[in-house]
């Protein structure tokens, strides 16, 4: 029943909403950033923090499946819309580093060869750009559902190499990004589990 009455309101909810409140985060960090509101090195405040709500839209997007599959909660219209934001939010944290922290290109080159985290990150990226390329309808079409399907499992990998990014990124084993990466594996995971059918009990 509840889910039903989820499922039942939000027919009625458009997904392009979701753009524009995707929107004002970032736009908040700069201007805090701009007006003195992130402490002492706000371009590394708004590196991590772009970096840290990709994650989370990461794990919103990968949620998606198991909802509808265990919970009968149908959010696959608004799957798309994280996606994408996903990428811009990920794409922000990566030119915060280039233009505004790092800013010397033998530099970044560098980094990201010799930083494993530097490195894992990069690829990360650079996988979620054939995903947003073809995240529209003329694009299913083209490639046809299943090869689709076959190159939107990218997500999984680079949702998991997102995860290891940040544990590498921070000094020592902290807890936080080790459960944001636990998190993120478990959802993937959850991919392979078989779905049990009901069993009908007669009365």
């Amino acid at each position: 029943m509840i889910a039903q009455f989820i499922n039942s309101t939000l027919r009625k909810v458009p997904a392009w909403p979701l753009y524009v409140l995707g929107a004002v985060p970032p736009a908040w960090l700069f201007y805090s950033g701009v007006t003195g509101g992130l402490g002492v090195d706000p371009v590394k405040e708004m590196e991590h923090q772009m970096g840290l709500w990709g994650l989370w839209l990461i794990i919103a997007g990968l949620c998606v499946t198991p909802l509808r599959r265990w919970g009968n909660i149908n959010l696959m219209k608004f799957r798309r819309p994280i996606g994408i934001l996903t990428f811009f939010y990920i794409a922000g944290h990566l030119l915060i580093w280039l233009v505004l922290d790092v800013q010397i290109p033998s530099q970044i080159l560098a980094d990201i060869i010799k930083r494993p985290y530097v490195t894992i990150g990069m690829g990360a990226f650079v996988l979620m750009i054939p995903l947003v390329v073809t995240s529209n309808n003329w694009s299913v079409r083209k490639l046809g559902a299943a090869k689709w399907q076959k190159l939107h499992k990218l997500t999984y990998l680079a949702a998991i190499l997102g995860g290891l990014h940040f544990v590498w990124l921070v000094k020592g084993w902290q807890i936080e990004p080790m459960i944001y990466t636990a998190v993120i594996v478990g959802l993937v995971a959850l991919r392979w589990i078989p779905k049990r059918k009901r069993v009908a009990v007669a009365a």
